[in-house]
């Protein structure tokens, strides 16, 4: 049951994005009904989480590594869960009528679904990894989402900003992960939540409190990280009502209640997050007080409110702990109640801004009432939800917990918040509904559809219900919740709303009352319009946000570019190859090395001379890229042709074809792009070189020579060990019985290896994408051509071939028979196709398979040209590495339907008629996923070059045009 909360929203959003966009009313039904199902699906499982019960599925990922796919659901999970359905078709309802049409809406309803997914994701993760991934899938959905109308220099500000502070806390939240894990011994949650004692006595107890502290106070918008929310206002006010209420910025202090079983209680945590609460309780509260507009507003009363359940939590209290979960439901109410009435102010009247709105009861007055209520009890005023959570955070703000000067201003704190509060509150009721009418909005006030003040009349009735009959509405769901987080320590509560006369209510009415006279006394300020804050500006978020962006990216980033950076290829590659000797000596020289002794046998004066030619290809290309770029790539070649000869000669013909293959794609693509290079630098007479150049020959000499020189040291000493003491026995003895084939280079890729293959899958993929845009936005210089000689041979082609453009074919160049290349094309594919069926058994395989069909793509770019290929054959790329991915992925899952770890394979024969006996394996599937991949990226990165080798002046536009419609 517990895969449907992840499953169904994930698999709706794919499926929403090909919703017609002209029809959003169909995708806002279709995102509703699956946000319904969840819900539903929360609500059946009710009864076995309120007796008790922990629901959990698992399945396997990695068991040796102690990682699964965890899914656990009890009562905290189950209430989380439930406002997050339960919220998501409420604004789901609410987004039917008030996104535009115009708007790309499939999009935005396949976002939302994604973000209801992750947030499910985190709640219900067993497995701490786990919850990390949807942790960061939160920030990046969110990212876009707040991003969504990206035409917005504002949106798109607050998107990066919100990214950035969430994914840096989401890193730091994943190491302190880690940590937990490594005490433990485990990272399922079971496991940690039952691992309390060893968690806080652990030396390393103050690092992962810390670490995962900046995880959960980033991602709630806690003090010093609070200023990324009010900037992700930007989005739409649909979003920032679900962001708000029940997910995003809910994540961090459903993580601090998750583990406050096993990290709170300790002076550590009460100074940290203690002190992290108590001011984001005061700072947003006092902020949002004089925003002018009401989502900012709003926003900053957010943060006040985190900040008042981040204090409870600080506190290490049962009781408080109480107070911070019900708080927790108060607030996604009454909360995603006033986001979705300012967006109904919005969307009817044209403007948020507070210094325009004034006397709106009149035009709307049951959205008015709505708002007002709602308004009431985010105020805390009796007999509505709001009161309740406040007075129980008032009764545990006057209790001693520690001895210390934080414990003893908590009450004061606590009541000063609570007076800014009712401020803010009363400012947005008389300010906007109240006064004199509005003269000059965009549009004519007036109440919005019915069903799309539906989700508000709900959400305020629910503050209403629980705030008069709290025991019998809201009690047995927040009991379960409780003593599913605190267990034996649940303490007794009562939600009684009249507990007497007492310190607490005596707090109350000094809030209220002093709220109510401090407005009043502010009016006439406020009045002005004047933005933001009269004091503490110096501390305002996006100006530090921003100081510290413009000194990473552009003091110290420009100061290490200009110390380290080069447009020359060579330093960089000097770089990568000094850091990898580094890194390969480093181990060797701490562990201790012993050389082998070497032992010099006959050698063959065939081999010896295929090494000298291929030695002297390698020193000639060298030598020859200072002067002709062509030839140092022929012999380039050359060498790599006596690498492929050299894996024949030591027995290896998988290493040999796969390198064969991929020593021609490569070759022809460099040729293809090396008239885009920049001229060279003409060499001065040998006299005339300075000292400077020849030493950093010199250096680059000793570099390669030490490169070499290691790398043959390593796999001379691979080579002589004895097959007993290396790995090679292992795979050598399981390849054919646990993997299924007698070619054990291929089952170590697509079977013992197979989660690396997909992630080198994966690396494939981004690294073609990047090359693509790259080459799509690349435009050459005309200085940087060797304009005589293209515009010679130019001349000298138009001459034999009238109408017809260079580019278009190489074979005309070469005075190659067209005819030939695309003949080649079945013949290559037939190749392509042996080499794929026979890959499990004998040499070939998906990756050098897709390399030869690659192969036949490139004969006739070469044969007809850019325009001729496109016009006669359909190459979608992208789709041939969707339909990889996917594919490989799927044969990894594919093993947990039959309750084996992910990847598994199973391998078995088949008898044929006439054929006889066939080896069939499930790791072929994986292996067509690769073969799509591989081909799917060469001939992407083929298509870019290509295009490039189109003539100006129109090229750019017809390769935008023409490029990416091919790559489709």
């Amino acid at each position: 049951m517990l895969p449907i909360f992840i499953l169904a929203p994930f698999g709706g959003s794919l499926l929403a994005i090909f919703f017609p966009s002209d029809q959003p009313g169909a995708t806002a039904w279709f995102a509703g009904a699956i946000a319904l199902v969840c819900f539903l699906a929360t609500a059946g499982l009710y009864p076995f989480v309120d007796a008790g019960s922990v629901l959990r599925y698992e399945l396997e990922w990695a068991p040796q590594l102690g990682l699964s796919v965890s899914l656990r659901m009890d009562g905290f999970a189950w209430l989380f869960s439930a406002l997050i359905t339960a919220i998501g078709v409420l604004v789901v309802l609410y987004a039917r009528y008030y996104m535009n049409a115009e708007d790309p809406v499939p999009r935005f309803f396949a976002l939302f679904l994604a973000f209801m997914g992750s947030m499910l994701g985190v709640v219900l993760s067993g497995n701490l990894i786990l919850l990390a991934v949807f942790w960061e899938l939160t920030s990046i959905v969110s990212f876009l989402l707040i991003g969504y109308w990206h035409h917005n220099a504002h949106a798109r500000d607050g998107a990066r900003m919100a990214l950035t502070i969430t994914g840096m806390g989401g890193l730091a939240l994943f190491v302190g992960l880690l940590l937990i894990g490594r005490v433990v011994g485990s990272y399922e949650l079971d496991a940690v939540l039952a691992s309390g004692n060893a968690i806080r006595n652990d030396p390393l107890y103050v690092p992962i409190l810390i670490l995962v502290l900046f995880g959960a106070l980033t991602k709630s918008a806690q003090f010093p990280f609070h200023f990324w929310l009010p900037h992700a206002m930007a989005a739409p006010t649909p979003v920032s009502a679900y962001l708000h209420s029940a997910t995003m910025v809910k994540a961090g202090v459903f993580l601090l209640a998750r583990l406050w079983p096993v990290m709170a209680g300790t002076e550590a945590w009460f100074w940290l997050v203690g002190l992290a609460g108590l001011t984001t309780l005061v700072l947003g509260a006092y902020f949002a007080i004089f925003q002018q507009d009401l989502k900012g507003l709003l926003a900053y009363s957010t943060i006040s409110h985190l900040g008042l359940i981040t204090t409870l939590l600080s506190l290490g209290s049962p009781l408080a702990a109480v107070a911070a979960i019900f708080h927790i439901v108060n607030h996604a109410t009454f909360k995603a109640s006033l986001f979705m009435a300012a967006g109904i102010i919005d969307h009817e009247s044209g403007t948020r801004d507070m210094r325009r709105l004034s006397g709106l009861f009149r035009y709307m007055p049951i959205t008015a009432t709505l708002a007002m209520v709602a308004s009431a009890a985010m105020a805390g005023v009796p007999l509505l939800n709001g009161f309740l959570s406040k007075e129980m955070f008032f009764a545990e703000a006057i209790e001693t917990h520690l001895v210390n000067a934080l414990d003893t201003v908590t009450p004061y704190v606590a009541t000063i918040a609570g007076m800014f509060a009712v401020t803010y509150s009363l400012r947005f009721i008389h300010s906007v509904f109240y006064g004199a009418p509005p003269s000059d909005l965009p549009k004519k006030p007036h109440e919005p559809p019915r069903w799309m003040r539906a989700p508000i009349e709900f959400l305020v009735l629910a503050c209403l219900v629980v705030g008069i009959l709290p025991g019998r509405t809201i009690g047995p769901f927040l009991h379960t919740a409780v003593t599913s987080v605190l267990g034996d320590r649940t303490p007794y509560y009562s939600l009684a709303v009249w507990h007497g006369f007492n310190v607490p209510m005596i707090m109350s009415l000094v809030a209220l009352s002093g709220g109510i006279g401090l407005y009043f006394l502010m009016r006439s300020y406020l009045a002005t319009g004047i933005e933001g804050p009269p004091v503490f500006r110096l501390l305002e978020g996006q100006r530090i946000f921003e100081r510290v962006l413009v000194t990473l990216s552009w003091k110290w980033a420009r100061s290490i570019e200009q110390r380290l950076g080069t447009r020359r290829l060579q330093p960089q590659m000097r770089l990568l190859v000094f850091l990898a000797l580094a890194a390969g000596a480093l181990p060797l020289l701490a562990g201790g090395f012993e050389m082998p002794p070497l032992v010099i046998r006959g050698i063959d004066p065939a081999f010896a001379l295929l090494w000298a030619i291929g030695i002297a290809c390698a020193v000639g290309s060298a030598l020859q890229a200072k002067f002709h770029r062509l030839a140092a790539l022929v012999l380039l070649g050359g060498a790599g042709l006596v690498t492929c000869l050299t894996f024949v000669w030591l027995s290896a013909p998988d290493l040999a074809v796969t390198q064969l293959l991929v020593e021609i794609v490569t070759t022809v693509l460099i040729l293809l792009g090396l008239r885009w290079l920049p001229k060279r630098i003409k060499e001065p007479e040998r006299e005339d070189i300075p000292m400077k150049t020849r030493f950093r020959r010199l250096r680059d000499f000793l570099l390669a020579t030490l490169a070499g020189g290691a790398m043959t040291l390593l796999a001379y000493t691979v080579m002589t060990q004895p097959a007993s003491e290396t790995i090679a026995s292992y795979f050598l003895e399981r390849a054919y019985s646990e993997g299924g084939g007698t070619n054990v280079v291929n089952v170590i890729l697509v079977d013992f290896r197979g989660f690396d293959t997909l992630g080198e899958i994966a690396v494939l993929s981004i690294v073609a994408l990047t090359v693509f845009a790259l080459l799509l936005r690349f435009r050459p210089q005309a200085d940087s051509l060797e304009a005589p000689e293209q515009q010679r041979l130019q001349n000298a082609f138009d001459a034999g071939h009238p109408g017809r453009t260079a580019g278009d074919s190489i074979a005309e160049y070469l005075h190659i028979p067209s005819v030939i290349m695309r003949w080649m094309f079945p013949v290559t594919a037939m190749l392509a196709a042996y080499l794929f069926l026979r890959g499990h058994d004998l040499p070939g395989g998906g990756f050098a398979a897709g390399v030869a069909m690659s192969i036949g793509f490139i004969l006739q770019y070469m044969s007809g040209g850019t325009r001729w290929v496109e016009e006669r054959l359909r190459i979608h790329p992208l789709r041939w590495m969707s339909i990889g991915l996917l594919v490989a992925a799927a044969t990894g899952i594919g093993s947990w339907l039959f309750g084996y770890p992910f990847l598994t394979s199973h391998s078995q024969y088949a008898m044929l008629p006439i054929i006889g006996e066939v080896p069939l394996a499930s790791a072929i599937l994986f292996d067509f996923g690769v073969f799509s991949l591989v081909l799917g990226a060469t001939v992407l990165m083929l298509i870019a070059i290509a295009h490039q080798s189109i003539r100006a002046p129109r090229a750019h536009v017809r390769m935008a045009r023409t490029g990416k419609e091919a790559a489709q």
